[in-house]
């Protein structure tokens, strides 16, 4: 079973979360992950072939169709999705002509510069698309402690990470602790919808 961890990160936060997600996937036996980014994008909204991240490949759509499970991040861009990502969801439409993702598991991370920098709503945008492939979303329940304690970031609606304006903030370890937990949690579902497939 395999986890698709796909990101953008334009400062590296998203990506250190991304890593942590992946930590929590493997700590299930019998999953691996699977990280990927997208593309940066020109102001001519045309796709170039910029890898932002050069130990990272690029996404492509078979590495969806593959996985067992899907856990989606972004930097918060104006309490929305970034544009590259959002350039690449839109073009996964022959996977939700075959409903290559649906019944898949699914869930969302994000970091953003500020406190109140747009994390839940940024968290609700990259949903929506999940739930047109018909995935099934997956948040962080208030059963981890982290989401009572934490005084920076981590939502129910997925993990989260207050970065700072020049993205000086480390990452706290509840921030650390509720990204694992996203991607254990993910992985668990993967698990248990296969079961039920057999």
């Amino acid at each position: 079973m395999e986890i698709l961890v796909l990101y953008y990160s334009r400062h590296g936060a998203t990506k250190a979360m991304a890593r942590q997600i992946a930590r929590g996937v493997e700590s299930i036996p019998g999953v691996t992950t699977c990280l990927r980014t997208v593309s940066e994008i020109r102001s001519n909204n045309q796709g170039v072939p910029e890898i932002l991240d050069d130990d990272i490949a690029l996404v492509e759509l078979s590495d969806l169709e593959r996985c067992g499970g899907l856990v989606l991040g972004s930097p918060a861009r104006f309490g929305n999705m970034a544009a590259p990502l959002k350039f690449f969801l839109e073009s996964t439409t022959p996977l939700w002509l075959s409903a290559a993702l649906s019944g898949k598991p699914a869930a969302v991370f994000t970091s953003s510069g500020s406190l109140h920098g747009g994390q839940e709503s940024t968290l609700l945008s990259m949903m929506i698309p999940l739930f047109h492939h018909g995935m099934i979303l997956a948040g962080l329940p208030y059963s981890e402690p982290g989401l009572n304690e934490t005084q920076s970031g981590g939502t129910p609606y997925g993990a989260s990470h207050v970065a700072g304006l020049e993205n000086e903030k480390p990452f706290t370890e509840i921030e650390k602790n509720l990204c694992r937990a996203l991607g254990k949690r993910v992985a668990q579902l993967a698990l248990k919808l296969a079961d039920k497939d057999k």
